[in-house]
């Protein structure tokens, strides 16, 4: 399942990171990539010292958000990372490590920082049986997606790209879990704004408490 968020991050908070980006050191991003990716990336990532508040807030953010937490059901942020592409810099088709610092990695997201329209190319294209589909959010929204998925970047032909990427582990491991599990949550909200608390929502609501039973890792 790949979800996008609306305005993960209000007004303030996106100036208040871009605030800290424009101060902030960058690398190669080739540091944190894995050996197949590093052949593929070419990319910038702040150096985390420099950006430690701006990936806490975002991370608040993010768990103060029912609908990140019903579709990723989150039991720790692997990495967050702060990524710039200027231009001529993008990110070739890889997928993410299954693990990073000793965590697996079930979840990615993508948090966008700058609009749209402020930069050419930058698209995050998603790879699966279907074909490809191509991504580029307003400023303050979100893109998860299972790790799973092969992925790239494409180059940033003028302007700056601005995000924030990062990994979840789930308290679901399966991903068809997790999607069921995010359809009943969107069932039961239904059924209680339709008609309150009715025989329909009972039903829903021992559905959804048996599979978490079942499902949720502890």
């Amino acid at each position: 399942m790949i979800l996008h968020i609306a305005q993960v991050l209000d007004r303030a908070d996106l100036d208040a990171l871009t605030e800290v980006a424009a101060a902030a050191e960058f690398a190669d991003g080739r540091a944190t990539a894995g050996s197949a990716a590093q052949q593929v990336k070419y990319n910038e990532q702040a150096e985390p010292e420099h950006v430690t508040g701006a990936l806490r807030l975002v991370e608040q953010r993010l768990q103060a958000s029912e609908l990140f937490s019903q579709a990723a059901r989150p039991s720790a942020f692997v990495r967050l990372l702060l990524s710039r592409y200027g231009p001529g810099m993008a990110y070739g088709s890889h997928v993410d490590e299954a693990v990073i610092a000793e965590q697996r990695t079930d979840l990615s997201f993508t948090l966008f920082l700058t609009e749209p329209a402020s930069y050419d190319g930058g698209e995050l294209v998603m790879e699966d049986s279907s074909g490809e589909r191509a991504w580029k959010l307003p400023a303050g929204d979100l893109l998860l997606y299972p790790s799973t998925y092969v992925h790239r970047v494409n180059e940033v032909r003028a302007g700056e790209r601005l995000a924030v990427v990062g990994w979840v582990t789930s308290r679901v491991r399966d991903p068809h879990h997790r999607e069921l599990l995010f359809e009943l949550d969107t069932a039961v909200r239904t059924e209680w704004r339709a008609r309150g608390d009715s025989d329909q929502l009972a039903r829903l609501n021992r559905v959804r408490n048996n599979l978490l039973r079942q499902w949720l890792d502890t």
